[in-house]
């Protein structure tokens, strides 16, 4: 079988974390494909003369796997000089027990050659820098998270119920109350001087909660997760800056997202969804693909006229659960009776969980039709009545209570209850 040769003159690459195979397909006009091969060095010269290399048989089309994190640094080099695709290794995988590594990037090169290979998104510098530093955020943000669990868990043992008294445990009055305890071990002590005028909870109340016994094991390890919870909120402030600094170029962007429902309340909101897709909606061709890309849609898997799963997929690890939590917040309010809506019809059929991510996608698709148009968020369109395919019969009480659910009001019913 032969295949349609696209590119007459392209490169294969396979990373490893020391070395990188390189195969260069170089077809002529009589259809005949000759190939150089060459090995070298991951190290920055060995990425220099790579691209020396390529530019010597005017190689600028090269094709390469998403290999963990050591494709980075080689797309770091070649983006100045070349056309780099980076492919999935579920679209590039060989076939098992005839594999190596210079079989590999010829395989690479043969498919890239004839267009069997899907590129992937990869965003500017400045994105992928604030990518990075966004990504490191979250990870930031979990480690604070389990380590206020360890911080409670001592706490529950010692039978310190501050969480039964305050809302955050870790706020300043529970703070000041944990501290005292931990200088003055074993003392009893009025809690009234430490707590703040606007909790909710009767002192008689938060005095009870404080009457337990820290162990000295558990007063170590208690101060230990203290001081680390006050060094991560100190790392996430630092690189949060940063991360306000990298975003500066993007204010009329960031303005047109915070309009999206659920982003205008936190500021890093909006930084976190451009880290990950971009202010450029041209490298999508539709609302669709952006949909896909985030693996907030179906899949497609049917065989014989049976749809065998409509799984979503693993795609968007970070992207989705941002969604997620938006999506959940705002069906809860009635400020976007969109969304509202749209959750409650799907949730009625399908459940919770494909609820929430089809109000996730409809999100999505908000985002990139703002960014696209470069014009605010509008719900016009979402509530707009559409007409049935077919004529149902409803009776008048059934059309009454559908306007009202769609916020329709009659004129005489506030008439006759004011009078």
């Amino acid at each position: 079988m032969a295949f349609k040769i696209l590119r007459k003159n392209c490169c294969g690459l396979d990373v490893h974390k020391t070395w990188i195979f390189a195969c260069i397909g170089i077809t002529d006009f009589n259809g005949r494909t000759g190939y150089k091969q060459a090995r070298f060095s991951s190290f920055s010269k060995g990425l220099q003369d790579l691209a020396d290399w390529l530019g010597k048989y005017s190689c600028s089309d090269v094709c390469m796997e998403s290999t963990g994190k050591y494709w980075i640094p080689v797309f770091n080099v070649l983006e100045k000089t070349c056309l780099v695709t980076l492919a999935h290794p579920k679209y590039t995988k060989p076939q098992k027990g005839n594999k190596t590594d210079r079989k590999d990037a010829k395989w690479i090169c043969d498919l890239y050659m004839c267009g069997m290979v899907k590129p992937s998104f990869i965003p500017p510098p400045d994105i992928r820098q604030l990518r990075d530093l966004m990504r490191y955020r979250m990870k930031l943000t979990n480690m604070l998270t389990g380590e206020k669990n360890r911080a409670q868990n001592c706490l529950t043992v010692s039978n310190l119920k501050l969480d039964d008294v305050f809302s955050d445990v870790f706020g300043k009055s529970s703070r000041s109350i944990i501290q005292h305890i931990l200088d003055n071990s074993g003392q009893q002590f009025d809690v009234a001087p430490f707590i703040d005028r606007r909790c909710k909870h009767p002192v008689e109340e938060i005095q009870a909660a404080v009457a337990g016994a820290v162990s000295r094991e558990q007063a170590a390890k208690l101060k230990e997760c203290l001081l680390h919870i006050d060094q991560l909120n100190e790392h996430r402030e630092h690189i949060e800056t940063e991360i306000l600094r990298l975003a500066e170029p993007y204010p009329h962007q960031l303005e047109l997202i915070r309009t999206v429902p659920g982003f205008s309340a936190a500021p890093l909101t909006a930084v976190a969804l451009i880290s990950e897709i971009g202010v450029d909606m041209s490298v999508f061709p539709s609302a669709k693909h952006l949909v896909s890309w985030a693996g907030c849609c179906p899949r497609n898997d049917q065989s014989n006229k049976k749809v065998k799963s409509t799984r979503i997929s693993r795609a968007g690890c970070y992207l989705k659960p941002l969604l997620v939590q938006i999506a959940n917040s705002i069906i809860k309010s009635n400020k976007y009776p969109e969304c509202k809506e749209r959750y409650r019809r799907i949730k009625a059929r399908r459940g919770h969980k494909k609820a929430i991510i089809a109000v996730g996608r409809m999100l999505l698709t908000a985002i990139w039709n703002v960014l696209s148009k470069l014009e605010p968020y509008s719900p016009k369109g979402y509530l707009q009545d559409k007409l049935a395919e077919h004529s149902v019969v409803i009776s008048k009480a059934e059309g009454l209570a559908l306007l009202r659910k769609r916020g329709y009001i009659f004129k005489d019913e506030l008439a006759a209850g004011s009078g």
